[in-house]
């Protein structure tokens, strides 16, 4: 018998991206044992086999009312799992998901029982989030890039816009790929409601979100393109980071410069 994915190419081509991408965050060491978590909307690439795809262990409460993803599916990192297996196996350590009718459950269908990350509640609302607004939007991605984490210790990079100042002026590319900048939510309990509801604020203004001494969580139409983002604004912190250690202050673009470019690109100013 043909497992989901041969029998559904778009959903495969979307895991396999999600497989792509986990290999990327091990490799960079931003994945350390089960660190991170991926959720990716698959709605779109739902057919009619696996629409009726019975569920496997039953209803599984979200702990959140969530209006807006009434019948909608989802691809998570398993809880406990780790990216590089992800990577190499994403069906034995990814979970496909229904949200059910009330909106305040899920159920796990697919080949076999993987339950999703236990950060799902956080990830669903800002998807939830996403549709009620009319979002592209499609993934999200929380990962612990290193350079990134280790300047979220200092108190002057936590000040609005002073770290999306500082990496933006360190390479053009930066700005040009990260248009709306780094967002900064301060310390609060891993998985916690408060993380989520701030992380949400914060994605009105930013498409990529600094946890003080943990991590980013990134959003975007896809997988890879959530990546990209988080990628872009490291290598700024590595350039930055290896200046200093070099012993000088790197100068950064000016000002007039930014500018000059974001007229060019059209990019917000």
């Amino acid at each position: 018998m043909k497992s989901i994915l041969e029998r559904n190419e778009s959903l495969a081509a979307t895991v396999g991206q999600v497989a792509e991408v986990a290999g990327y965050l091990w490799q960079k060491g931003w994945a350390e044992r089960n660190g991170g978590n991926i959720t990716v909307n698959i709605t779109g690439t739902c057919d009619d086999i696996l629409a009726s795809l019975p569920a496997i262990g039953g209803k599984r409460e979200i702990g959140l009312k969530l209006p807006h993803l009434k019948g909608t599916y989802f691809f998570c990192k398993g809880t406990g799992r780790r990216m590089r297996d992800l990577a190499r196996w994403p069906m034995q350590n990814g979970s496909i998901i229904r949200i059910c009718d009330d909106c305040e459950h899920y159920e796990i269908i697919a080949d076999e029982e993987v339950k999703p990350t236990s950060e799902l509640p956080s990830h669903l609302l800002v998807h939830d989030h996403f549709i009620a607004t009319g979002s592209p939007y499609r993934a999200s991605l929380h990962t612990h890039p290193i350079e990134l984490v280790a300047m979220s210790h200092s108190e002057k990079y936590l000040e609005k816009d002073v770290l999306t100042r500082l990496l933006w002026s360190m390479i053009p590319e930066t700005k040009a790929f990260c248009p709306r900048g780094l967002g900064i939510v301060r310390y609060e309990l891993p998985s916690s409601t408060v993380l989520a509801e701030k992380t949400l604020e914060a994605l009105d203004d930013y498409d990529v979100v600094m946890w003080e001494k943990h991590g980013v969580f990134a959003v975007d139409t896809d997988i890879m393109a959530a990546f990209d983002q988080v990628d872009v604004l490291t290598k700024s912190a590595q350039i930055y980071i290896a200046a200093k250690n070099m012993g000088f202050e790197p100068d950064g673009m000016t000002d007039e410069q930014m500018k000059e470019m974001s007229v060019a690109f059209n990019l917000p100013k």
